[in-house]
């Protein structure tokens, strides 16, 4: 079975069995405060392509043009009451089975990043890292869970970000485009669903 056949049947599937759960959440954000159901993002896909991700919003609608801050860091004053929720549970995530079905993403592989961060990737690792599809889950998303919570104790959160955490990350990345097999994308999907689960 191909990585995309692999990842259309069970992206469907699962856009299919939490149909009901994507209709609460998305009531209970309409219900909590003003603005979209998803919040939509560029961010680098394959072969350094941009495209737009898909979220359950989190926080407060700002209207105005602009990127919001790519970071959230500890207890951000936008994050809305259902959003703190969705964020502990990565529920917010979920939505990006809409990106699995289009073809934008894959269920494993690198954590999708914004432009301004990915031009920090080292060239050498560039090319590797963007060679693959980006992923829902991966080791470093396993590995970073706390990450919002690391960065709410850093004095300088973008510094720590772009030199102690991004480079960590980056080794992940490259590890899993060189070796990834629909094997271990099992073994990480497991690891994620038994996280969201305990």
């Amino acid at each position: 079975m191909s990585k995309r056949i692999f990842d259309l049947v069970f992206a469907s599937a699962g856009l299919i069995v939490l149909a009901p759960v994507f209709a609460a959440i998305a009531l209970w954000i309409k219900l909590d405060s003003p603005g979209p159901v998803f919040f939509r993002q560029v961010r680098v896909g394959q072969h350094g392509k941009p495209f737009r991700i898909h979220k359950f919003r989190t926080m407060a609608h700002d209207p105005s043009p602009g990127q919001p801050s790519a970071l959230t860091i500890g207890a951000d004053p936008r994050i809305t009451r259902s959003g703190r929720f969705l964020r502990k549970h990565k529920l917010d995530e979920l939505a990006q089975l809409i990106d699995v079905v289009q073809g934008k993403m894959s269920l494993v592989g690198p954590r999708p990043e914004v432009p301004k961060y990915v031009a920090y990737y080292p060239d050498a690792l560039r090319e590797i890292v963007l060679s693959v599809k980006p992923g829902i889950t991966d080791e470093a998303s396993l590995r970073f869970k706390d990450e919002s919570d690391i960065l709410g104790r850093s004095p300088a959160p973008e510094k720590a970000y772009v030199e102690e955490i991004l480079p960590a990350k980056l080794e992940h990345y490259a590890r899993y485009a060189r070796d990834h097999s629909l094997a271990g994308d099992l073994v990480i999907i497991v690891r994620t669903l038994r996280e969201l689960l305990t």
